[in-house]
């Protein structure tokens, strides 16, 4: 049985495919394979150009209620559903992000589905998989060498060492590296000044990779980012420094899709890894690209709740590769909704119609963000556990229709594709009606603060947006710059609509406190950084890492 066995041992004892059978099944040649091993390998970015002719498949976005410790499973939802509609005799591809190895070693464990819903091989996948992390962070980490390579050489753009923006990275959650002092030693050791690290996957390297289209548009991407300012004021770029080439030859391997497979050998890209809580948290346009190219169906995720990663997945990623889906499945628990309503998690396994009644504004409020404000045809997932009622999920069914929205229960972390053909068959009938999807907002024609508002008050409900501390300054300077009509990337807790984490359910009531704004110009948005939103996470008391062990043979255990 699935509960008698952990993810890992799951994943374990199922025998792979060679990668080269699942490139046949996605109808990729060998031809276009970089073998890793045996079981992954990337995909050469000429078969995308090959494909140009082919049409696309339907797009289908996976994501959900905003999260909680009680768990929701979009990964294992999104995985299975691909299982799912390969059961029904559709032609599925899954697109997913790689994990990251902060929140690997961190609270949340690995990230690659669970149970029999699951992408493999698992370790490699949420380890160091094919080095497509190491890539961005070395390339992030170049750009910053050779920032303070050019101050301590002579300084003749007149960089403000007080106003470098970029900022080094690294894979990990490490709350040391947040704000340092570097340069330390005398003169022939650097120019001394604060610094500080972002985790790998908020870099700009990462959003840049994920949304650029090939490696011109990646080398053009890079020259455009802004590292920091002169003393007379003016933005400063990475083609200033003449970096850009060399961070592409860095990049050059990681900005190839990785295929891999699931349990039941359904082909799955896992390329690119953004959080959606700081950055744009979607998996790589050439990924998603080829996975529409080559199935009926491409099945991809976003990040989080639908208020972060469908949100940019939608406002972002969807309007700069100019994708529409067409539709969404949200992902909710009878337990993650209880804990909205203020049910402890060690006391989510009783019937609590009363504490459901309170939690499902929250979902309510996710299903009418993507049904009337961007216009897409959804379906609400409910990934089943034991101790869920009749009395619950009749109670959950009966709000959703309200909206006119269906149900659809997930089996799929205990029987895999199977226990995804009611919610794959609903996908199906939802991918044949006509939708009207629209953006929260438009790009053209409106403020920076009038985006913001949009998004406050469209997607969270909020009353409004204040700009506190640099941000009303950085405003008015990025408006000077020309950078009003690119869209905006919040940053903001995953743990409620609001920038509170305390305030869970649907909130009301509440405002949105905007501390600092900064300009990707590479990637092509604003972040927006919330509240007390952090770029470097840190680990727990009790981090994930202390229950992981390999063996003799390489074997590994304890990795969720």
């Amino acid at each position: 049985m699935a509960d008698m066995k952990s993810d890992i041992e799951i994943a374990q004892a199922t025998e792979m495919a060679d990668i080269g059978e699942i490139a046949r099944i996605a109808g990729v040649d060998d031809a276009y394979l970089e073998r890793y091993g045996n079981h992954k390998a990337k995909v050469d970015l000429s078969l995308l150009r090959d494909l140009a002719d082919k049409p696309d498949g339907k797009l289908v976005l996976v994501t959900a209620i905003t999260p909680t410790p009680a768990g929701e499973g979009k990964t294992t939802t999104t995985v299975g559903l691909g299982d799912g509609l390969r059961k029904i005799g559709k032609k599925s591809v899954i697109a997913l992000r790689e994990p990251s190895l902060g929140p690997v070693f961190g609270i949340k464990g690995g990230a690659a589905g669970g149970g029999f819903a699951q992408v493999v091989p698992m370790e490699d996948i949420n380890l160091h998989f094919t080095g497509d992390f190491h890539a961005i962070g070395a390339a992030n980490n170049l750009l910053a060498a050779l920032i303070d390579n050019h101050i301590q050489q002579g300084n003749v753009l007149g960089i403000d060492p007080k106003r470098i923006t970029w900022k080094r990275a690294v894979d990990m959650n490490d709350r040391q590296l947040r704000k340092i002092v570097d340069g330390l030693g005398g003169e022939k050791q650097g120019v001394p000044r604060e610094d500080g690290f972002d985790i790998t996957v908020a870099s700009e390297v990462m959003a840049i990779l994920c949304l650029s289209s090939s490696i011109s548009d990646l080398k053009e991407r890079l020259s455009r980012i802004i590292i920091g300012y002169t003393y007379a004021n003016e933005p400063v770029t990475a083609a200033d420094l003449k970096a850009q080439g060399a961070m592409a030859a860095l990049l050059k391997d990681a900005i190839k899709p990785n295929l891999v497979q699931t349990l039941e050998k359904t082909p799955a890209f896992i390329h690119g890894g953004p959080f959606a809580n700081i950055a744009h948290g979607c998996n790589s346009v050439t990924a998603t690209r080829t996975a529409l190219k080559l199935g009926e169906y491409c099945v991809t995720e976003a990040g989080f709740g639908a208020d972060l990663g469908a949100e940019k997945f939608l406002d972002i990623k969807c309007r700069m590769a100019g994708l529409k889906p067409s539709a969404v499945v949200i992902v909710a628990t009878v337990r993650a909704l209880k804990m909205h309503g203020g049910v402890p998690k060690g006391e989510l396994g009783s019937e609590n119609l009363e504490a459901l009644e309170q939690g499902l504004p929250n979902l309510l409020q996710h299903v009418e963000n993507i049904t009337k404000v961007f216009k897409l045809p959804a379906v609400v997932a409910i990934n089943a556990f034991p101790t869920d009622t009749a009395a619950e999920l009749k109670l959950v069914e009966d709000r959703c229709h309200d909206l006119g929205v269906n149900v659809a229960l997930s089996e799929v972390w205990a029987k895999g594709g199977e226990g995804g053909v009611a919610l794959a068959e609903e996908v199906v009938r939802l991918c044949e009606q006509p939708n009207d999807f629209s953006y929260a907002y438009e790009t053209q024609g409106l403020s920076i603060m009038d985006k913001l508002e949009a998004i406050a008050t469209r997607i969270y409900r909020a009353d409004g947006v204040d700009l506190i501390e640099k941000a009303p300054k950085q405003l008015a300077q990025f408006e000077a710059m020309g950078f009003g009509d690119l869209p905006i990337c919040m940053a903001k807790t995953q743990y409620s609509f609001s920038d509170d984490a305390k305030k869970i359910g649907a909130p009301r009531g509440f405002r949105i406190a905007v501390r600092n704004l900064k300009v990707n110009a590479g990637a092509g948005f604003i972040v927006a950084l919330t509240g007390d939103i952090m770029t470097m996470p840190g680990l727990p008391k009790s981090p994930a890492s202390e229950r992981i062990d390999v063996d003799d043979e390489g074997r590994i255990s304890g990795l969720f």
